[in-house]
């Protein structure tokens, strides 16, 4: 099931100056009332924004698509262990073995359309296109809010994928549409509180709902612009000209300090070295060596990235790609909390060694006269991770690892990771929905969330073409209980694989960072009601945030 939750806000270069005047003619001034104004944000677009609003178009449709206009069944809140939230879903039971989902939706629903909104559009959207489960035996509709799905094995444990990642769509729109990837959907009819307005390469408007089922927003517009440079959003954001983004700043300090933007960092989302790791997948690399990769993982000083690239602001990612300490009693091995934070380069050599590797007269390692050199990618003006890249391959030269920092356009990074074209990418992994890191195997580390070198993988995010039968018993074993002994003992024997195998190198637990406008707009999530991460690149959760909102009193 496709899950669009992460997309990083730091792309190309451009001018604020150059910006404003792009927006002139669809921003209001500053000091206007946010009561007749849109709130405005960034959410990662770049100019010029791509016309697409297909939620089954991979890492081409605008963000606002997922959540504000088409939405899943449930809002499940990574940031808490409390029950899933029902948005187009009232309630939802399985059977005593997890084969068989009963899904009740809310009653008198409509698209924004008009039309009805019933359980046969569910049954549709769970078997189209990318949504479907290929374990799924039927989704039958017994009344007009009651589908029950049956599938070959029991889903306990994907619950909030298959609830909190399928975006429900309308039947009589999508059942016509043949070429389902190639669709741009310009037009978007969805469910959510917000639908489309008007549409510009530079920005494009969202209006309420008036049909959403729990009555029009408070804040009747939404304006999500293209910006090309990270500088000029932070300009933005101190002349007033932005309320809301989500993004890496050094010194945040430098917005916040005229009162009007309030920010957070929820540290959550682990930033990694993704590894084209399987040669028999078509992996081409010293990286396909174990050996290789595990002297990199120990030849990285984390701490100085940290430092350095990250300006303090990230935190320590576990090698069990686990979120702690919110998932601390999944971790089968205390060792396994956390990633070395300093650099080993004589263990690193210890290992290359006894793989058969030896220095030459530079001082690099190599097999068979051939020296280890790896390209190590990122996209063009993410600052952070442009700065990660360069200090990597700095560290890793000193074990002596050869590696060559590059930059790419977003476009080529995209290209390239999901068709695994690639040794060397710092990638963002999202974390599960729910206090359970069962989805992060299931879609990063599972043989069928992969693909052959030159396929985009159709159901999950393995881009690092990892292959482990042990892994893949253990996370069916997991996806087939309730029972948290046996669950946490098929966890231990992922963590236990992964760790060793390093598919992704952990880097740091990433900074998400959140800006937004305090003094115009109220009911944002506090450190007292976290109910949804206030990132508006995040599906779903951005969309719950805006149903909170409110234009503030003057």
């Amino acid at each position: 099931m496709l899950d669009k939750r992460w997309r990083k806000a730091l792309p190309l270069v451009a001018g604020a100056a150059a910006l404003a005047l792009t927006l002139g003619g669809c921003a209001p001034a500053a000091d206007s009332s946010s009561a007749d104004r849109p709130l405005r944000i960034w959410s990662g677009s770049m100019t010029p924004i791509a016309n697409n609003f297909n939620p089954f178009a991979v890492d081409t449709a605008t963000h606002m698509t997922y959540g504000a206009i088409y939405e899943p069944l449930f809002f499940f809140n990574q940031l808490s262990a409390d029950d899933p939230i029902g948005l187009i879903g009232d309630s939802y039971e399985f059977n005593d073995d997890g084969t068989v989902l009963t899904i009740r939706i809310k009653p008198d629903l409509k698209w924004s359309d008009d039309k009805d909104l019933t359980a046969q559009d569910v049954a549709f959207s769970l078997g189209y296109a990318s949504n479907l489960d290929p374990d799924m035996v039927s989704a039958e509709v017994t009344d007009p809010t009651t589908v029950v799905v049956t599938y070959k094995t029991p889903k306990f444990t994907s619950a909030s994928m298959i609830l909190g990642s399928t975006w429900i769509v309308p039947e009589h729109i999508w059942a016509d549409i043949t070429d389902v990837l190639a669709e741009t959907n310009p037009n978007p009819i969805g469910s959510g509180p917000y639908r489309l307005k008007a549409f510009t390469e530079a920005a494009y408007t969202l209006e309420a709902n008036p049909l959403f089922r729990e009555g029009e927003p408070d804040v009747k517009e939404v304006q999500d612009v293209g910006i090309d440079s990270n500088q000029s959003s932070e300009d933005l954001l101190k002349t007033g000209k932005l309320d809301w983004v989500g993004q890496f700043v050094a010194n945040p300090d430098g917005i916040t300090s005229n009162g009007r933007i309030s920010t957070m960092n929820q540290q959550q989302d682990p930033t990694v070295i993704t590894t084209c790791a399987d040669a028999a997948l078509g992996c081409e690399g010293a990286q396909t060596d174990l050996a290789v990769r595990q002297a990199l993982n120990l030849a990285i000083d984390r701490g100085a990235i940290t430092d350095k690239a990250f300006a303090g602001l990230a935190g320590v990612a576990s090698p069990s790609f686990a979120l702690l300490p919110r998932d601390e009693k999944w971790l089968g091995d205390p060792e396994l909390a956390e990633s070395p934070q300093d650099a080993d380069a004589a263990a690193a050599a210890k290992i290359l060694e006894a793989a058969g590797y030896s220095k030459d007269d530079e001082g690099f390692y190599g097999k068979d006269g051939t020296t280890i050199e790896l390209d190590l990618f990122s996209p063009d003006g993410w600052t952070d991770y442009n700065d990660a890249a360069k200090l990597i391959a700095a560290q890793a030269a000193k074990a002596g690892i050869r590696i060559n920092a590059r930059t790419v356009s977003e476009a080529e990074y995209w290209s390239q990771v999901a068709n695994g074209q690639f040794q060397l990418a710092l990638y963002g992994l999202t974390q599960s929905l729910v206090a359970d890191p069962y989805s992060n195997y299931d879609q990063y580390f599972a043989t069928p969330a992969t693909a052959e070198v030159g396929q985009t993988p159709e159901k999950g995010q393995n881009y690092a073409r990892y292959t482990n039968p042990v892994v893949d018993a253990a996370v069916a074993e997991a996806g087939s209980t309730l029972d948290e002994t046996t669950k946490k003992q098929a966890y231990t024997t992922i963590q236990t694989e992964i760790a060793r195998d390093l598919p992704y190198i952990p880097v740091v637990l990433n900074a998400s960072q959140s800006f937004f406008n305090t003094s115009d707009f109220t009911g944002w999530p506090t450190t007292d009601d976290m109910y949804a991460a206030p990132l508006p690149y995040l599906s779903t959760a951005s969309a719950v945030v805006l149903t909170h909102l409110r234009p503030a009193k003057k």
